[in-house]
């Protein structure tokens, strides 16, 4: 018996959504996806060893949670630090609703 391949992962996705299809891109267009709300970004870096990795902030109900890589360090560039600083403040933002 031969088990089948797990599938090949897709593209990297900067952010999702808080429900499957919803808010992404091209979603303006189509009556109540807009409003859905992002639940959780993720932030690419690298570790001091410079290895790509990633930051990933969640909302979980009112806390705002920053994930960063196992046991590592995350290294930003100016544009990531930006990145992160938007995502944390949105994160804020749903937190507090």
């Amino acid at each position: 018996m031969e088990l089948a391949k797990p599938p090949a992962p897709g593209p990297r996705v900067a952010g999702t959504y808080s429900r499957p299809g919803a808010g992404g891109p091209g979603a303006a267009g189509r009556p109540g996806r807009a409003t859905r709300r992002r639940n959780r970004w993720r932030i690419r870096c690298r570790d001091v060893a410079n290895r790509r990795c990633h930051l990933t902030v969640l909302v979980d109900r009112n806390r705002v949670v920053l994930v960063g890589p196992p046991g590592e360090t995350a290294v930003l560039s100016s544009g990531q630090l930006g990145q992160l600083r938007t995502a944390l403040r949105e994160a804020a933002e749903q937190a507090g609703r």
